[in-house]
């Protein structure tokens, strides 16, 4: 790497020390009504902090109306209500997220979330209810939440209307609750639970159309979104028996819708942050992902939004530790987090910067092919760039992990830590070990 390079990152890295250095991206975020801000990892503290730093000032500044994670929308809404004071709903959202129990309950069951969500009910507290900030799930995984939460809504609300959602129920029955037994089923019936599903959600949304002021109440509105993640699990689950990109863009696709109905909820002057990894908040067409027809939601948000404004943020770190998992649904563990592979981004900024945290601006440019010429600066350069999952193994890191990227293009602002820490999970952990599935697998 040349040493001009070098220089240029140490020439234009703006120290990340607090709150107060965050102030050139709230500059350059300005009057956007979009900010998605990701992550490297589904376990490092760092990032979570970070993160919830520059979300309470969009909070606090500039008046934005939720935060939407990468997280489920039935266990979401859970904490939803305790953040906004539902009447009934538990008042310390710790314990609601402490309750999680879909793997991995850590990625928003842990001390930096838990002390973010305490605070966003002290700003609650202080707002009429109408104007209170939201706490919302954008994933897809939920199916059979989303069904019973869609049964114990009709059961308040419709009781007529029960006997027509348990015909979706009594499909999805024989597959005992596991996704895998019902995506396998549909190779050899195709349709599968598809037409129930589409139903439901047809009916759903006329009751929402029906209600006054067109997604009507809260209550409505998070019926309505149940059974639009049912249709998203059922499509998304059926998909991935097959290999592709198709199971990928069903998830990412149904985020970006979920986003879309939540900015309609609340209003013409609603504002979003978002929180996810960086695998779906960075522009998916400059990397490889979009070689093989991949989209991601930073990408679909560009594309659909771009006018009112559309910031996404990046993040990333050379070592440390990390909390994950070393097989899908196993136990975590805080895991050493290796230095970064030679010739990666991660490695250009460690040598530039060892041992700092920095923050970068990048120029407004138009989105080019990665491969695109004319562009010297280190930053419209393709590196490979660390992605790490909820499954971590370090031994097939360098092969699976890294991510060829050109950075000015994928992001808008990234974030380097050179040295980062594991999350703390608010259930016990099993094992305190630090024994040494990556991107895309589990992120």
């Amino acid at each position: 790497m040349p040493d001009t390079h070098l220089a240029a990152i140490r020439s234009q890295a703006l120290p990340l020390t607090g709150p107060a250095s965050l102030d050139p991206l709230m500059e350059r975020i300005g009057d956007a009504r979009y900010v998605l801000l990701g992550e490297a990892s589904h376990g490092t503290a760092d990032y979570y902090r970070v993160r919830e730093t520059l979300t309470r000032r969009l909070i606090e500044e500039k008046g934005f109306s939720f935060v939407a994670v990468e997280g489920d929308w039935p266990d979401c809404q859970a904490v939803h209500r305790s953040v906004a004071a539902v009447p009934g709903a538990p008042e310390d959202p710790g314990e609601v997220l402490a309750g999680f129990d879909r793997w991995p309950a850590w990625l928003w069951g842990n001390t930096e979330v838990a002390a973010f969500a305490r605070w966003l009910r002290r700003h609650n507290g202080e707002r009429p209810a109408e104007r209170r900030v939201g706490f919302y799930g954008l994933d897809v995984y939920s199916l059979w939440e989303s069904l019973h939460a869609v049964l114990d809504h009709l059961r308040a609300h419709d009781p007529d209307r029960v006997e027509h959602a348990l015909e979706g129920y009594r499909c999805f029955e024989p597959y005992a609750g596991e996704p895998q037994a019902y995506a396998l089923s549909t190779r050899y019936l195709p349709e599968g639970c598809e037409p129930q599903v589409l139903s439901l959600l047809t009916e759903l949304r006329r009751r929402a159309a029906r209600a006054a002021g067109g997604d009507g109440s809260p209550e409505e509105f998070a019926a309505r979104q149940n059974a639009e993640v049912l249709a998203g699990a059922e499509s998304y689950y059926r998909a991935m028996v097959d290999s592709g990109p198709q199971s990928w863009n069903i998830r990412d696709h149904h985020m970006a819708d979920t986003l879309d109905r939540l900015m309609d909820h609340h209003g013409p002057d609603a504002k979003a942050v978002v929180w996810a990894h960086n695998s779906h908040i960075g522009d998916a067409r400059a990397t490889d992902m979009a070689d093989t027809g991949m989209v991601n939601v930073g990408q679909l948000v560009r594309e659909r939004h771009m006018g009112k404004g559309v910031v996404l943020v990046g993040f990333g770190s050379h070592s440390g530790t990390v909390l994950a998992a070393d097989a899908w649904g196993g136990e975590p563990r805080v895991m050493d987090l290796p230095p970064a592979h030679p010739g990666s981004l991660e490695d250009l900024l460690h040598r530039a910067l060892p041992g700092e945290r920095a923050l970068f601006v990048f120029p407004h440019v138009q989105l080019q092919h990665p491969h695109a010429a004319g562009r010297t600066e280190w930053f419209h350069e393709e590196h490979g760039h660390r992605a790490t999952g909820v499954v971590h193994r370090p031994h097939v890191e360098q092969v699976a992990a890294y991510v060829p990227t050109v950075l000015a293009q994928r992001y808008d602002a990234f974030c380097y830590l050179d040295r980062t820490q594991a999350l703390t999970p608010l259930q016990p952990l099993a094992e305190d070990s630090r024994e040494a599935q990556t991107w895309p697998v589990g992120v």
